[in-house]
């Protein structure tokens, strides 16, 4: 098995979305990522599929008429188009075979509408949310064409990728724990931890259930301590410098 990390772009917004009382009045660029990943059976996974490649050209395509017009602010050049970041790894959107989504706001699925031929895997109370639900914009990813395996629960989904439910910035948003031979154990929080400010502050006042999600973050921490796994944030700025990007990757 073997893991890209899929930089697409930047939404840049204040501080105190992501972790109020630590940074307010500052402006933070989140790193938007996805996750390729290729499993030992042959199959193309993604984790997440970022946001709509319309933003390259038009930063305002979601939010345009509302007030998070000013306050999510995405940022990409021609390269962060996931359907390039692919080629460049000489995969195509029909090669991708399922699509695992920790949830369905914008930046995390913003390309869902790319991968026809991929079976999607979202919590199934999370899905049920997100339906109509002006937050969630459901352009992007509510297609007839598209086809989603609705979870219930917990559970392995393939051998070494587990869905772990992790509500607070969501109902039923679910994080992914990965399980590479070479790199070992890590778990793909998406945004049930946006930055390690969150942990480091207890800043959970900009998740939708600040209590649920101070829940989800000491759960992933418990696991990352018992399974030796290193957790990778949702949109940590400091921690993506840190990481490979595609075209490198962990096995």
């Amino acid at each position: 098995m073997e893991m890209f990390i899929i930089p697409l772009g930047t939404c840049n917004c204040p501080y105190e979305v992501v972790a109020p009382g630590v940074h307010d009045g500052e402006l933070i660029k989140l790193p938007v990522p996805s996750y390729l990943i290729k499993l030992d059976d042959g199959k193309n996974l993604l984790i997440d599929t970022g946001m709509s490649r319309l933003h390259i050209t038009d930063p305002g395509a979601t939010w345009r008429g509302t007030e998070m017009v000013d306050i999510l602010v995405p940022e990409m050049g021609e390269e962060d188009n996931l359907e390039i970041r692919l080629a460049e790894l000489d995969v195509r959107p029909t090669d991708i075979d399922y699509v695992i989504n920790t949830h369905l706001h914008f930046d995390h699925a913003g390309n869902n509408d790319l991968f026809e031929k991929a079976t999607f895997f979202v919590q199934r109370e999370h899905y049920d949310f997100a339906v109509d639900n002006p937050t969630f914009p459901n352009q992007y990813w509510n297609l007839p064409k598209l086809k989603y395996e609705l979870l219930d629960g917990e559970m392995e989904l393939f051998p070494g990728i587990e869905a772990i439910v992790t509500p607070g910035h969501a109902p039923a948003h679910q994080s992914v724990m990965v399980r590479l031979p070479d790199t070992g154990n890590v778990v793909v929080c998406g945004d049930a931890i946006y930055t390690q400010d969150n942990l480091d502050h207890d800043a959970w006042g900009g998740q939708a259930d600040p209590v649920a999600a101070k829940e989800s973050g000491a759960k992933l921490q418990l696991i990352a301590q018992q399974e030796s796994a290193k957790l990778l944030f949702g949109h940590d700025p400091m921690q993506a410098q840190q990481l490979h990007r595609s075209p490198q990757s962990y096995r």
